[in-house]
């Protein structure tokens, strides 16, 4: 499905970068840029976008108070360069926080939830909405598309993951934590099995006490994982 999204900011370099941002996923379609409130409610009206990328501060109407103005229909993302906003925006039930300077990886979460919440929302009037068959990933400067069944696991390095597949000897290197990878992947086909390890349910070979043997390798069970992991399992 395409997401139909606008920007809204007083800064016109925060607005460029997010739609410089927004050309690299393919399943976004920028509809709208706005450098005030006034216009901002004008081009929710005209373009009615899924998406508001909303900064906070923002003369004579803020963010917040623009927020509650727009339809029910559209979800906001909340952009900001200041941290204490983030429980008011959380309170207008915002979809995501992002704080500036936003990175792209972030950016990119932030529109991978959307996508699952739209998906969602598009399937619960008649039928569970398909799971995705893939996912995208920055990689060297580059949206690289991976097939969730060719995942085997994902390993966490600090502020990167390594996610290893069957097609590849090498795995794909990404700016991303591993709570990142956690929203971007079915809960129903993956599991964090460790501090450093998510895989993929279908790859597992053996459990054994403390460590998964997959198709071709081996992952540890961390203890505080364990009993959740058991449970997916048995689930």
């Amino acid at each position: 499905m395409t997401i139909k999204c606008i920007i809204v900011d007083d800064e016109p370099l925060a607005v460029e970068l997010l739609a410089s941002y927004v050309t690299k996923i393919p399943f976004m379609q920028l509809v709208g840029k706005y450098y005030n409130a006034t216009d901002a409610l004008k081009g929710v009206q005209d373009s009615a976008p899924d998406i508001v990328f909303l900064d906070i501060q923002m003369p004579e109407i803020n963010g917040l108070e623009l927020s509650r103005m727009i339809p029910e229909s559209a979800r906001v993302v909340f952009t900001t360069a200041f941290e204490q906003y983030a429980l008011d925006g959380y309170r207008v039930n915002a979809l995501d926080y992002l704080l500036k300077p936003i990175s792209y990886a972030n950016f990119l979460e932030a529109c991978n939830k959307a996508l699952q919440w739209f998906t969602m929302l598009h399937g619960s009037d008649s039928k569970p909405a398909p799971e995705p068959t893939s996912i995208f990933v920055k990689s060297e400067y580059k949206l690289l598309q991976i097939s969730l069944d060719s995942i085997t696991h994902v390993e966490g390095l600090k502020d990167y993951v390594k996610i290893h597949t069957e097609e590849s000897q090498h795995p794909v290197l990404s700016l991303m934590n591993m709570k990142a990878m956690e929203h971007m992947l079915p809960s129903s086909r993956f599991v964090r099995v460790h501090r450093s390890y998510i895989v993929n349910k279908s790859k597992i070979r053996e459990i054994e006490r403390n460590r998964l043997i997959l198709t071709s390798t081996e992952v540890p069970i961390g203890d505080s994982y364990k009993q959740a992991f058991l449970d997916f399992i048995a689930g």
